[in-house]
Parts: structure tokens; sequence; C-alpha cells
């Protein structure tokens, strides 16, 4: 029989510095406890140069000192807030007292969530991320689509299973990502980048889960999220629980879906109504074609009418013309002239030259004997 001895040695008789006592503590911490979750409220909130949060986390019989990043704090806190910190235990050798390293937080209770989900409302409203002007529309019919979730879900199958029903030759790129949890926001986050990072983007970016507790969709309120989604260089649809939960990614996104179903038949017509529509159209056009040939055909006609009676306007002043002129040409007829007993004299009127007179009946040549002038 062999034994193991999991003493630790004892350091009673090792004189040790206080930087090396801090040091010993600390590797003992971090091997023990490498992170620890630590449920408490939270008291004494600060921030320090708009980078560094200092707080106290306690309960009814003790209270510990908690150092954050403002970048790990993913959601806005105040004192009286009911916390949950993943953090990890040090010795803070400057301070000379012990602090929890924080690394998360998640909020816990139903008030908590509460206060958190309108503290940062309020500063992402104050920036205008959910300002109206800012809101893009999504494209009618999208062809190519991304869309992250977790493939495990029933919101995935009934999200596909719309799509299928209402529209066909649609191309779905998916995002399998966890939906809940510490890790699921910082998953969300790098498909919405892994997406807009294409050199062909998809048109139109869906984000859907489907129902759950506060806590449960707690992720959607997480402020790195929701910038994400708002800086988002393609359209986003949102679609998360049911349709009396609102998160600040629903507020933040391009358009919101009240359920992944209600995303789905947001983002696709039915090809019934699609297809009504286009006959309805094509009706209205075949209408619209028939009263313009029919306008058409009047003015045609207006036109041709005018084009008539200017014609004959035309041709009654030229045969009154004509008529004019035949009186005239007819008044200077010779045979007119002769016929009212006038004669008409040809040749040179000078003596000894020969003239031929011409009279209605009669020709008659004369020599000319005389001339007189008159």
């Amino acid at each position: 029989m062999s034994f193991i001895n999991l003493q630790l040695p004892s350091m009673e008789n090792v004189p040790l510095s206080v930087s090396d006592f801090v040091a010993l503590t600390n590797q003992v911490l971090d091997t023990a406890y490498p992170s620890v979750t630590v449920v408490g409220e939270v008291s004494e909130y600060r921030v320090s140069q708009g980078k560094w949060v200092t707080f106290k986390l306690k309960d009814d019989a003790a209270i510990i000192g908690c150092f954050a990043t403002v970048y790990n704090l993913r959601t806005p806190l105040e004192n009286g807030m009911k916390i949950a910190v993943v953090a990890q235990s040090r010795l803070n050798p400057k301070w000379g007292s012990f602090t929890l390293t924080v690394r998360a937080v998640k909020l816990v209770g139903e008030g908590s969530i509460k206060k958190g989900f309108e503290l940062l409302k309020a500063k992402l409203e104050a920036e205008g991320l959910f300002a109206p002007e800012r809101k893009r529309s999504l494209p009618e019919l999208p062809q190519h689509v991304g869309l992250i979730t977790s493939t495990e879900s029933a919101a995935y199958a009934d999200f596909v299973r719309i799509i299928n029903d209402r529209w066909s030759g649609l191309s779905i790129d998916v995002a399998h990502t966890q939906v809940q949890g510490e890790p699921a926001a910082d998953q969300i986050i790098r498909a919405i980048n892994y997406f807009n990072s294409q050199a062909q983007p998809p048109e139109v970016l869906v984000i859907i889960r489907g129902g759950g507790s506060a806590e449960d969709l707690a992720t959607f309120n997480d402020e790195l999220l929701t910038r994400a989604i708002a800086s988002s260089r393609i359209p986003t649809l949102v679609g998360v629980g049911h349709e009396i939960d609102h998160t600040l990614a629903d507020m933040v996104a391009d358009v919101r879906a009240a359920t992944p179903t209600h995303a789905a038949e947001t983002l696709v017509p039915h090809r019934r109504e699609v297809v009504a529509r286009l006959k309805h159209q094509i009706s209205r056009s075949a209408q619209s074609i028939s009263q313009l040939i029919d306008n058409e055909t009047k003015q045609l006609q207006s036109q041709i009418s005018i084009a008539l009676s200017s014609i004959n306007f035309r041709l009654d002043e030229s045969d009154r013309q004509l008529r004019a002129i035949r009186a005239v040409i007819e008044q200077l007829n010779p045979k007119l002239i002769l016929r009212r007993g006038y004669a008409i004299v040809r040749g040179e009127a000078d003596i000894g030259k020969m003239l031929e007179i011409e009279m209605m009946t009669k020709i008659i040549t004369v020599e000319v004997t005389n001339v007189d002038k008159k």
C-alpha cells in the first residue's frame, strides 16, 4: 500500500519578505482558484479616468473589493444592483488588500437586469443609435442572406422552414453561435465582423433566437454587441424572443422582428403574394396601356380632323383664287374683244407698210398710206 502526502509544506519557519508573501499567496490562489464566480450586491461604485472601475461586492455577512476595466463591463452598473462577477482572486501588493480582478459581469435578478437595461438604453439613445433617420430599409427580395444564430435551436429550424415555404432559391450563409451565456455576445460580434469583412457580403444580416427569461436574453443587451449591430455596413434584421420582449439589439437594428418567425416573414414575401401583386400590376398596366391607346387614338383623330379641315380650307381658297384668275384671263381673251366689235391690228404702222386687221369674221390686209401722230 502506498500513500500520497497532499499536505502543503509548512512555511512557518521560512521567513518571507512582504513581496514574496504576496507573490506566494497569488501563486496559490492562481493554482487553487484560477477563476471564481461570485454573486453579490454592488456598493461604492466608482470610475476613474474613464478607464478603471472599482466597487465593493457584498452580502449580509461579508464584503470584498473588485477591480475592472471599463471594457470588461458590458453593461452599466450602479450601487444596489445584484451581479455575478467572473474574476481572478488577487492579493494586491500596492493596497495590501484582497481583491477580485473582474473579467466579466452578469446581472442577476429581474430588478438588476431591468435597471441595467434602462441605464444602457439611455446612454445609447443619447448617442443617437436608435434614431429613425439612421435606419436602412431591407432589400425587397434579397438573394444572399447572412444568418447568425444557434443551428441547434428551434428558432433556426422555424426560420429555415418558413423561408423555404415562402420563397425558394435564397442563398443563406449561417454562422453558428451561442445565443445565451457568457461567450455568446463575443461570438455574435465575431460573426457580424466576419460577414462585414467579406468582399461580397450578404445583402442583409439576420440575428435570431427564441424566447427565454430576462437572463437568457441579456446577451442581446450587451453594449459591445449592440454597437457592433449599429456599425454593421450590412442592413440588419433582428428577431429575438417573443413579441413582448424588447432588447437593445432590437432597438438598434435597422428592422426589428417580433419573433424569429416574424423575421422570416419580414425578410421575404410569400410567393402567392408576389404572384397576386404581379397579376394586379399587369392588370393595371393593361388598363393603363388601353387607356393610353384610347387617348392617343382620340388625339390622332382630332389631329387628322384638324388637318383635313385645314386642307379643305386651303383647297377652297385655291379654287376661289383660280376662278378669279380665270375670270381675269377671260376678260383678256381676244375673241371676247372681237365679239364686242373691236379689231386686232398686227404689223408696223409706217407709210407703205402692210397691216393685218382681224375682225370677228374677217381678216383684212391693208397698206398704210398716211400716219398722223395723236
